[in-house]
């Protein structure tokens, strides 16, 4: 899909850098509907996975559609809450190479009943220097960002951030002050972040 095109993404076109192309698999549809981006620690711990999860399925009942980064812990989390009420998983690679493998099935479920999108072109391999472009865009799509878990030094803080520059609200789960997985989300409290329980 271009930049050009009425199926372009409304909310990702109003960024200072939006992508002049979208390569999709999946419901293009999804990405005209009002979203909220869900991301956090890929070491992420169960209660986390499972809030994560929770919050997904309840957002999606009120019709929202939850966007992530399709990686381990809280974004896999996210997408399999939002899986029956709609799901876009914002891709580095091309969105016909899936990373990590272990999300093989989970992606398949997407490209069934939501979406794979990405800026890449196909057969295009992720690389760390893909990831910051690509939470860009999670936080693009979206009218917020919630950070359920997130180090000091982690590209859920990079989306956060990002959110911030785009216009974006940032909700943050709070949690225990010794937990490294809390500190991120503890920090985007103390700056300014929407307390999300």
């Amino acid at each position: 899909i271009a930049l050009c095109e009425p199926e372009y993404p409304q909310a990702l076109s109003t960024i200072h850098d939006p992508p002049p192309l979208l390569q999709v698999f999946g419901d293009a549809s999804l990405l005209n509907k009002p979203s909220l981006g869900i991301v956090g620690a890929r070491n992420a711990s169960a209660a986390g996975r499972v809030f994560a999860r929770e919050i997904a399925g309840v957002l999606g009942k009120e019709g929202l559609v939850i966007s992530s980064g399709l990686a381990r812990g809280i974004d896999t989390a996210a997408h399999d809450g939002a899986l029956d009420t709609g799901t876009i998983a914002v891709v580095a690679g091309g969105v016909d190479i899936v990373y990590p493998r272990e999300n093989e099935a989970l992606y398949g479920k997407i490209v069934q009943s939501g979406a794979v999108i990405s800026e890449q072109p196909f057969g295009t391999s992720p690389t760390a220097r893909h990831f910051p472009p690509r939470n860009r865009l999670i936080s693009g799509l979206s009218f917020g960002v919630l950070v359920v878990e997130a180090a000091l030094r982690s590209g859920s803080l990079i989306t956060a951030r990002m959110a911030l520059e785009q216009g974006r609200e940032v909700f943050s789960v709070p949690g225990s002050q010794r937990e490294p997985r809390h500190k991120g989300t503890n920090g985007l409290l103390r700056d300014g972040a929407i307390l999300t329980e």
